[in-house]
């Protein structure tokens, strides 16, 4: 039982430390990167695209693209405590599933990120949110915005390829 405490303090320490390590300006950075990958998707699909609906259950290629617009503005928000610029209104389900209205949509929550994160100071990313009964650091919760947006974006290779369209290539850096 000792070692487990052990191992939970060193696994704590070293969270703490990569919370720390990640900057504003690094988490600004990929995100500018994320928001132009985004947007070679959003440009790769053919207008008639946006409709694609590999199966009856799945969203179309543009209500994926939204929902990864709501989960921007949803986790953000909830990561840092601003308002929702969309109120209590779902990008998935009110905006014209287009390529334009879905484009301009995806981008704008991304700027919304992008203006949020780089309004805040390095103890902001440290301030804690509650979890249920746990304390989460607003920068952990950030990252989980940005493992959304970047799942999301992943499952749309499929529509892509599904309508002969080439996806982007991979921007890491």
């Amino acid at each position: 039982m000792k070692r487990l405490a052990i191992l939970f303090t060193l696994a704590a320490a070293v969270f703490a430390t990569t919370v720390r390590a990640q900057s504003t300006e690094q988490m600004v950075a990929d995100w500018q990167r994320a928001k132009a990958y985004t947007k070679a998707y959003l440009d790769a699909m053919p207008e008639d695209g946006y409709a694609l609906k590999p199966t009856p259950e799945m969203r179309t290629f543009a209500a994926q693209m939204l929902h990864l617009t709501d989960g921007n503005y949803g986790l953000v928000c909830y990561a840092t405590g601003k308002p929702n610029p969309l109120g209590k209104a779902s990008a998935e389900k009110t905006v014209e599933q287009t390529k334009a209205a879905t484009t301009k949509a995806a981008m704008d929550s991304y700027d919304f990120v992008i203006a949020t994160i780089q309004a805040m100071t390095p103890a902001q990313l440290q301030e804690t949110v509650k979890q249920g009964n746990k304390d989460i650091p607003r920068a952990v919760i950030l990252g989980k915005a940005f493992e959304h947006q970047t799942h999301h974006r992943g499952q749309t290779t499929v529509y892509l390829r599904l309508k002969g369209a080439t996806p982007p290539q991979e921007m890491l850096f």
